[in-house]
């Protein structure tokens, strides 16, 4: 099956895209869960029950909330970032947010409890045991991050309501496959989506290994 020039340059546009969305969401995602954790309250409890309901929330909803900031009579239209490259990454990066909380959050509290702890109680100074803490964290935090890059990849409801879908700008795969089989182009659709199936089945083979490493 031949490969043509657009279908290589949607998929590189996708993996930006949904790279770049992952990055920003660990910006906020990583300090916010080890704050969680390192000061744990009552109301800690009461706003990871908040991030691990809005993980199911489809994406669609989140499509639909950002268009409605960010069109020209939203409170964010000034910005123009409507139908753009920018506004999926600000999307996806949103949508990828309680995810990654919700499972750093998980994987903070087990590294606290079986090394921080441990430090201290051997005599290590806060900055020694912050330091074991995070060099344990690190490859848990790159399968999280994974698996957000996954989920941000595989939606559609965000990339179509604030991307819209223009070619040679803001068509990604699943945006080009739903287009693909409306038309009626079979071919060209299967070819995204077993690259996509490809690269989700790659990301998942790749968190598989890093579990068994970490474990």
């Amino acid at each position: 099956m031949f490969v043509d020039s657009e279908v290589v340059e949607i998929i590189i546009r996708s993996i930006t895209i949904s790279g770049t969305a992952t990055f920003l969401a660990s910006l906020w995602s990583i300090p916010l869960s080890f704050l969680l954790v390192s000061r744990y309250s009552k109301i800690t409890n009461l706003i990871m029950g908040f991030f691990n309901a809005l993980v199911g929330v489809p994406t669609v909803v989140v499509g639909l909330f950002l268009y409605i900031i960010l069109s020209r009579s939203g409170p964010l239209g000034f910005l123009g970032m409507l139908y753009t490259p920018q506004a999926i990454m600000l999307g996806e990066a949103i949508l990828i947010t309680p995810l990654l909380v919700s499972l750093l959050y998980e994987s903070f509290y087990r590294t606290r409890e079986k090394y921080w702890e441990l430090a201290l109680t051997l005599g290590a100074s806060d900055r020694q045991a912050l330091k074991l803490f995070l060099l344990q964290s690190l490859p848990e935090i790159l399968v999280v991050l994974l698996l957000g890059f996954s989920r941000a990849i595989g939606e559609l409801g965000v990339a179509l309501l604030v991307g819209g879908n223009i070619k040679g700008y803001t068509r990604v795969m699943t945006t080009a496959i739903s287009l693909e089989v409306v038309k009626g182009e079979f071919e060209k659709a299967l070819l995204l989506g077993g690259f996509l199936i490809t690269t989700v089945l790659g990301i998942s083979t790749s968190i598989r290994f890093l579990k068994g490493r970490i474990e």
